[in-house]
Formats: C-alpha cells, sequence, structure tokens
C-alpha cells in the first residue's frame, strides 16, 4: 500500500517527523557554533584587555592586528579594529561577575552589542 492509497495521509505527512529532527540538529548546530563563538570573542578580548593592561600594547597594536587578520585572513569576518575594542569591553565589563559571565556567554553576539549600549 503506497501513501496516495491511505485515507487522509500525503506523501509529506510521513516525512513531517524527519523533516523536525533535521530542523532541530540545524538549530542545536547554530546554537553550538554562536556558542564557540562568544567563547572566542570572550578569549580575544580577555588577551587584548591583558596586553593593553601590562603596557605591552597601546591601542594602535589593536588596529595592526586587525589588519593583520585581515590580510592574513581574508574570509574571516568581524575583527575590525572596532570589534575587538568590543570583545575587549566584552570581557572587562563581565569578567569579575562571576554569576553574570557566565550568562552572558550563552547570549548571541547581537544580543550583547545591545546591552552595552
Amino acid at each position: 500500500m503506497n501513501a496516495s492509497s491511505v485515507p487522509g495521509s500525503t506523501t509529506d505527512d510521513r516525512f513531517n517527523e524527519v523533516l523536525a529532527l533535521i530542523q532541530s540538529a540545524k538549530q542545536q548546530a547554530m546554537q553550538a557554533v554562536n556558542t564557540q563563538l562568544i567563547e572566542l570573542y570572550w578569549q580575544v578580548g580577555a588577551y587584548i584587555s591583558r596586553k593593553l593592561e601590562k603596557a605591552e600594547w597601546g591601542d594602535s597594536v589593536v588596529s595592526q592586528l586587525a589588519e593583520h587578520l585581515a590580510q592574513t585572513q581574508p574570509g574571516l569576518r568581524g575583527f575590525t579594529r572596532s570589534n575587538l575594542f568590543r570583545m575587549r569591553q566584552f570581557y572587562e565589563t563581565y569578567h569579575a561577575e562571576e554569576k553574570v559571565a557566565p550568562l552572558v556567554r550563552q547570549l548571541s553576539w547581537s544580543h550583547n552589542l545591545i546591552i552595552f549600549h
């Protein structure tokens, strides 16, 4: 018996569960990517913060870093001078807040930027 001969059943109905599994997996993958990206931004922010705090770097070195990343990683997006300073701000704003820091790292980058401004 094929799907078209089952009363009230269509071909699409038979596959909805598989489609739901695919959508769920895609959503989970996107969440995992976002979590890793936020963690990367946290680490980069911490690195820049430490370098500036120890006076190993001046603000101009952050610009040089942004230029270096653009030249050596041409497909890499999001590591402009201003975004690198936002990463630093992200880290410096929350690193001392042991209860808040893990929570903000679960938010998307755009949500964190809204909180900053």
